[in-house]
């Protein structure tokens, strides 16, 4: 049985008649009459009985008919959800957001996907330097915001944003009297890193900073997140360079300071699966670029 067979039948049901039902259905009446007695055939008993007034339902018709309207309707919802998830009006998206941006971007990248896409369920799941590149290959999430951007061949990268470097530092420190730090000043400090993401030298935007400055700074400790950064910056371990959008939400006692005469920040970018084929890849990319302006 499909779902053609019960169209037909419960057109019929409803005219009561199968010269009406089938011109509603444009078709010719022989084949559709062919149709019914089939599916009769099939149930093996009669679903109508043939009077001079028109086509009437038998017991068995009538146990039919309502559970085939039913059936007729899911399929329908059916449809209409499948053209909906691929149009990108329905569907989940799962969305990883790095530890360091949520204060700072989410409160703005919210309230924009919920305008973009407002029938759409979101998840946010937060991902550290250490995770975030496996969470996205594994298709732990659909799409991540990345900073700084995966460098791999099987995933694509859109730049987004740019977050200025900032220097955190104990509010009582000498360096936080001044309102710009040279990079020369860093010479002999402790610096609380984040992991790189290589093994082998540090590529990262920080050390070339200090590689460029000729400045070396004494690693005293990797933390997976800029938050463990900022507790042992107020713990007094050192230093830690960090993105601008940590300030939001900054713990009392750390203080943040620009460099002087450095223009270059860390990248954000929306990382996704090379495969992947998604109709929310770029009403997300326009709202995550709108979060980061």
């Amino acid at each position: 049985m499909d779902l053609k067979s019960l169209r037909y039948f419960v057109a019929v049901a409803e005219a009561r008649s199968v010269g009406k039902a089938a011109e509603r259905l444009h078709m010719a009446q022989p084949p559709l009459s062919v149709q019914i007695r089939n599916l009769e055939a099939q149930l093996g008993t009669l679903l109508f009985v043939r009077e001079s007034t028109g086509m009437r339902l038998t017991d068995a018709g009538s146990a039919l008919f309502a559970r085939a309207r039913e059936a007729l309707a899911l399929a329908n919802e059916g449809f209409e959800a499948a053209r909906a998830v691929a149009s990108g009006r329905l569907g989940r998206l799962s969305v990883g957001y790095m530890f360091s941006l949520g204060y700072a971007v989410l409160p703005k990248l919210v309230p924009q996907l919920r305008r973009s896409l407002p029938d759409v369920e979101l998840q946010f799941v937060e991902m550290s330097t250490a995770t975030y590149e496996a969470q996205i290959v594994d298709h732990k999430v659909t799409l991540g915001l990345c900073m700084p951007p995966i460098q791999r061949p099987d995933v694509a990268t859109t730049i987004v944003g740019m977050q200025p470097l900032r220097l955190a530092l104990p509010a009582r420190a000498q360096l936080a009297r001044l309102s710009s730090v040279p990079v020369a000043r860093l010479q002999g400090q402790r610096l609380i890193a984040l992991p790189t993401l290589k093994e082998g030298a540090d590529t990262s935007m920080v050390a070339a900073l200090l590689r460029r400055n000729q400045v070396t700074m004494q690693i005293v400790e990797r933390v997976e997140t800029v938050h463990a950064a900022l507790a042992l910056v107020l713990a007094g371990e050192g230093y830690a360079i960090v993105p601008a959008c940590v300030e939001v939400g900054r713990p009392p006692g750390v203080v943040f300071r620009k460099f002087k005469d450095v223009a270059e920040g860390f990248e954000v970018a929306v990382c996704r699966r090379r495969d992947l084929e998604s109709p929310f890849i770029e009403p997300f990319i326009a709202a995550a670029r709108h979060a980061l302006r």
